[in-house]
């Protein structure tokens, strides 16, 4: 069996790695190249993915070709209204042992490596808290008992824009969980000519693995490692410190437009989320440390959930871009 000394993955593997798997889901996923980009960066820094979009933009064809690229085990939560907590963790069941009944644990989808949780904002807030535990700590508790997820564990999350019927807001714990919220917009009109020449023929082109099925968990964890001894430079530290406290709306520090605009800002998830996603972006750059343009790229997918807009912020029909963008420009002007 390999191990992962002989396994140790390199700067450079790493990057010819992650350009072959942007290359095979670019093949399949028409146009989206920049969320598949964030999407690649959030699993290797060990995070997870909210993908928002209306319907029939590829979302869920993305996950399941996501998983076929990495040859990991994949299932699929489709999200409705009657879906109970234990349908997604499992449940203890009585069973006949050799004339004694017992109870005994079965478990439950959230046990793979890649979770696609389908319309997540269509399930109620009480199963979609079922979920918080085992993004954040790899793990679940059933009946008093602690079962834990095998890594990797990478949640990918799928929801309808908010303003259509039948969905729940997901809470602000809950959002905080996902390293990035990516938006998939609709394709141009040359991206849904190729869309339709490529899904409307006898051969409609699938993912196809890219690690070997024997070696791709240890590798992935190597990598995950990898990308935690990337340098990061104190200015880049500060920088990602500023960037975050910019939007916060309490304290002596607070400034007067997150205050107007914002109820509550980013916490440290937040700049955890902003490092990581720029250390993946560094090695893929051919670099082992991290630039104040690595932290630039991540910034929106790694913010734009974690602040809550203020009701005068909504009434003036205000966007989480928007306000980033106010908050953030003094600083990077500044730097």
């Amino acid at each position: 069996m390999a191990t992962p000394e002989t396994l140790a993955v390199q700067p450079d593997e790493f990057r010819r790695t992650f350009e072959s798997l942007h290359t095979e889901l670019s093949r399949v996923i028409v146009g989206q190249h920049d969320v598949i980009e964030r999407l690649l960066v959030a699993f290797f820094a060990g995070g997870h993915v909210l993908l928002e979009g209306v319907p029939g933009l590829g979302k869920t064809l993305l996950a399941k070709s996501f998983a076929n690229t990495l040859g990991l085990p994949f299932r699929r939560i489709q999200c409705t209204p009657d879906l109970m907590p234990a349908d997604i963790i499992g449940t203890e069941l009585v069973v006949d042992r050799d004339g004694r009944k017992t109870f005994e644990f079965s478990p439950g989808p959230i046990f793979t490596h890649i979770l696609l949780t389908d319309e997540i904002n269509r399930a109620t807030p009480k199963t979609q808290s079922a979920l918080l535990e085992a993004m954040a700590e790899y793990q679940v508790s059933v009946s008093g008992k602690t079962y834990r997820l095998d890594e990797p564990f990478f949640v990918i999350a799928t929801q309808n824009p908010i303003e259509m019927e039948g969905v729940y807001s997901l809470p602000e714990a809950q959002l905080d969980r996902f390293l990035f919220r990516v938006f998939v917009s609709p394709p141009s009109a040359d991206e849904l000519g190729h869309i339709l020449r490529q899904t409307t023929i006898a051969d409609v082109p699938t993912a196809k693995q890219m690690l070997p099925t024997e070696t791709a968990r240890t590798w992935i964890l190597q990598a995950r490692r990898l990308i935690r001894e990337v340098l990061v430079a104190k200015p880049v530290e500060d920088y990602v410190v500023q960037l975050v406290s910019a939007t916060q709306t309490h304290g002596p520090s607070a400034n007067h437009a997150a205050q107007r605009w914002l109820r509550y800002g980013a916490g440290p998830r937040g700049a955890q989320a902003l490092l990581m996603g720029a250390k993946v972006l560094a090695l893929v750059r051919d670099r082992v440390n991290v630039s104040f343009e690595d932290v630039d790229q991540v910034l929106e997918a790694a913010l734009n959930h974690r602040i809550i807009l203020s009701f005068e912020a909504e009434a003036d029909r205000r966007t989480a871009h928007e306000i980033l963008d106010e908050l953030i420009t003094p600083i990077r002007t500044a730097r």
